[in-house]
This record gives structure tokens, C-alpha cells and sequence, in this order.
């Protein structure tokens, strides 16, 4: 059973931004995302971060390919030049994607020299005019992502100034990641745990601005704290790596906690084995099996058996000739060992 996209007009897709998936480098491929859609329905999905410059200038079209079962799904782009990002917001647009999105808040050293990422929040009025750019160039919802401050700044006087510049612009959406991002002196890794989280700061730029939807970023590790979060006045909870590491706990119950609605699949079981036509396609296509499983590895974490199954994944993935009878089987040491733990 393979989820169907929900509807894609403007009030669906901030509907469905009340529980997210955050971009993530080298994780929330096209892969990842359809194997995300089998747990849920309703959550908005997003790329990996994909450089205006790339497109534009490089011609990575290839970049944009994605699968219509992983809609609502969010192009998010990195770069500060308005006319290059209008452009890249008009490939976006057309090669299907619902949403633009404005990567203010990545503090690594290869995205600060190209003058874009976190390092934006020192330059919210060039950040409006990218957003109004791009506003002008598609007809779709054009929004950011940002962190609280950067280095020194105060985010109490920084934060406002930055969200009424991008609103001013047409933003009607933002995701904030509770965090400084300290661009000198740690690393991408530790500016995700070190700096400390802000909630309460969040929540008053929600008080200052009711009518900006207000998504809140950074440390949610449980579907319970993104529901307490909502219920405490947010308009969104993005989540990352849990949602990576513990897909199901995540996103197999979301559509139930937090959307009312039925989930697409009865169990982690029968989410594994709707992957199993798109390996097929993959598989027939040229690619390799581990392309997509290494994504599906944490589908039963915590759970019996969890271990059995992401060994014989990992083991037996890369192997030339490795096709949807290695996930059958996974399945069945898995089954093997809450057998055995029973």
C-alpha cells in the first residue's frame, strides 16, 4: 500500500506543516522521503539543502527529481542572490514542488563562503529582498528557515528585526531553529547540541507576530513534546535526526497524534514491504538496494529484534546483486529475534 499525496493547495500545505521532517544533508534524499511517506500521509517533507548556484548556474537539474507519492514536499534552496534565487524558485516550481524554502540557518564553513546559511541572520534586509524575489517569481508559498541569532548577536533584538524584515517581504511562514549558531569555534555536529535552546523566546515571536505561521526547530525527540508544543500555541513542530533515527515512533503515529487521520500502514512491518515495488523500480532503473535501505535502518528502533534487522540490512545491502528478498529476509531475523526475546 503506497501513501497517496495530500492536496497541495496553500491551506493544506500549512496543515500539513504542523509536524515536518527538517532537511538533512545526506539523509532526506528522494529515498528517504517516499520511504517517509510510507509512515505518514500528512507530514511535510523537504529536501536536502540545494544551492541556487547548482541549479542555475551548474544545470543540476537532477537535483529537483523526486517521485509525485512524496508530495507535500518542500525544495528548499541555499543562496543570497535575489535574481539566482528567483530562478531557482522558478525550476522548483516547475518541477512540481509545493513550496520554497529559504535556508537561513546551515552554520558550515563551506556554506558561509558562499554567503549563504546562518550566516543570512546577519543580513535580514538582503534576506527580504531574496524573499521577495522569489515571491515575485512563483505562485507558490515562498518561506525560511533560521536560527535565533548568530554568534554575539542578542536574539532578543536580532530575532524580531529579522522575522518583521522577511513578513514586510510577504514571508507567511517561517521555521525557527531554537538555537545561536555559532559560526567560529564549532562545528555543523555541535551547533546542533551545544548551543542552548530557546523555546520560550520562540513562543514569544509568536506572540509578537500572530499571524506569521511559526514552525519551532531543534532538540523535539518525541512525537509527544511536538504535541505539547502545538498545544502550547505553536503553529508547527519540524523535527530531524528523531525523525531519521526513529521513523515510526515519529512518523507512523503522526497522522493519528497530531492530523486525526488514519496512518497509511497498520505497522513497521507493512511499512517495510510497501517499499518493496519502489526497490523494485529502483533496482530495474540501474541503482543499488542500499541507496534506499540504509534509510529504513532505524524503522523498528527500540523495538525486539531491531538489531537483527539492521545488521542483515547492512551487512547484505551493498552486495552487487542485493535485491528485495535481503529486506524479506531482514524482516524475518527480525521476527526471529523477538521470537527468541520472547
Amino acid at each position: 500500500m503506497s501513501a497517496e499525496p495530500v492536496k497541495q493547495g496553500i491551506s493544506d500545505i500549512r496543515r500539513s506543516a504542523r509536524l515536518s521532517v527538517a532537511p538533512m544533508m545526506d539523509w532526506t534524499d528522494r529515498h528517504c522521503r517516499y520511504f517517509h511517506r510510507q509512515l505518514s500521509r500528512h507530514a511535510l517533507l523537504y529536501t536536502e539543502m540545494v544551492t541556487a548556484p547548482a541549479l542555475v548556474r551548474g544545470g543540476a537539474v537532477h537535483l529537483l527529481e523526486h517521485d509525485p507519492a512524496e508530495h507535500p514536499v518542500a525544495l528548499q534552496l541555499g543562496g543570497s542572490d535575489p535574481a539566482e534565487l528567483a530562478k531557482a524558485a522558478r525550476m522548483g516550481q516547475a518541477a512540481g514542488y509545493v513550496e520554497i524554502n529559504l535556508n537561513c540557518g546551515c552554520p558550515s564553513d563551506r556554506v558561509q563562503s558562499g554567503t549563504f546559511g546562518a550566516v543570512l541572520m546577519r543580513q535580514p534586509a538582503l534576506v527580504a529582498e531574496c524573499v521577495r524575489a522569489m515571491q515575485d517569481a512563483v505562485d507558490l508559498p515562498v518561506t525560511v528557515k533560521c536560527r535565533i541569532g548568530v554568534d554575539d548577536q542578542d536574539p532578543e533584538e536580532v530575532l524580531p528585526e529579522f522575522l518583521a524584515r522577511i513578513v514586510a517581504a510577504g514571508c507567511e511562514r517561517v521555521t525557527i531553529h531554537a538555537r545561536k549558531a555559532w559560526l567560529q569555534g564549532l562545528s555543523p555536529k555541535e551547533n546542533r547540541d551545544i548551543p542552548p535552546l530557546d523555546y520560550d523566546l520562540v513562543r514569544r515571536m509568536k506572540q509578537l507576530f500572530p499571524n506569521l505561521h511559526i514552525s519551532i526547530n531543534g532538540g523535539v525527540a518525541r512525537l509527544e513534546e511536538a504535541a505539547a508544543l502545538l498545544d502550547g500555541g505553536l503553529d508547527g513542530v519540524m523535527i530531524g535526526r528523531a525523525a531519521y533515527h526513529q521513523p515510526w515512533d515519529i512518523l507512523g503515529t503522526a497522522d493519528a497524534r497530531i492530523f486525526g487521520a488514519a496512518p497509511p500502514q497498520p505497522g513497521p512491518e507493512a511499512a517495510a514491504r510497501a517499499m518493496l515495488p519502489y526497490i523494485e523500480r529502483h533496482l530495474s532503473g540501474g541503482g543499488r538496494l542500499h541507496q534506499v535501505t540504509r534509510h529504513m535502518l532505524g524503522l523498528f528502533a527500540g523495538r525486539p529484534g531491531a538489531r537483527a534487522w539492521r545488521r542483515h540490512l547492512s551487512e547484505g545491502a551493498s552486495g552487487a546483486d542485493a535485491g528485495p528478498e535481503l529486506v524479506e529476509a531482514a524482516l524475518e531475523r527480525l521476527a526471529e529475534a523477538g521470537r527468541d526475546a520472547a
